[in-house]
């Protein structure tokens, strides 16, 4: 059974950094399309970052360099290490997992974490 676990997020002043990772248990993230994705109260979820089964990133369109995603095959991790932060990006970051490539397409993940949340203060 497919579990995956977020941890890190925060709360941080616009301008400063944080990291979420998450530990995936019942798969290997080599094998899988993963990504970081996040979701305000009342809006749909977006895909803030992914890497393809093939190791490919893609990133919103809202990132603007200040994100890094990465996957550690051997701690069995996906990273987002976030810079430059904006109020804007406050939101439930939650952890997702695909079988197949759908890449920045949240809607085709069909395995999810429970979520943390980050918080950006002006």
């Amino acid at each position: 059974q497919v579990h995956l676990v977020e941890s890190g997020g925060g709360s941080v002043e616009a301008g400063g950094s944080l990291s979420v990772s998450c530990e995936a248990s019942g798969m290997t993230v080599s094998s899988y399309c993963v990504g970081w994705f996040r979701q305000i109260p009342g809006k749909d979820r977006e895909a803030v970052a992914v890497v393809t089964k093939n190791g490919n990133l893609e990133y919103g369109h809202f990132v603007e360099g200040r994100f890094t995603i990465s996957k550690d095959s051997v701690r069995n991790t996906v990273d987002l290490q976030m810079n430059a932060l904006r109020p804007e990006d406050t939101a439930m970051y939650y952890c997702g997992a695909a079988e197949w490539d759908y890449r920045l397409n949240f809607r085709g993940y069909k395995y999810w974490g429970q979520g943390t949340q980050v918080t950006v203060t002006p």
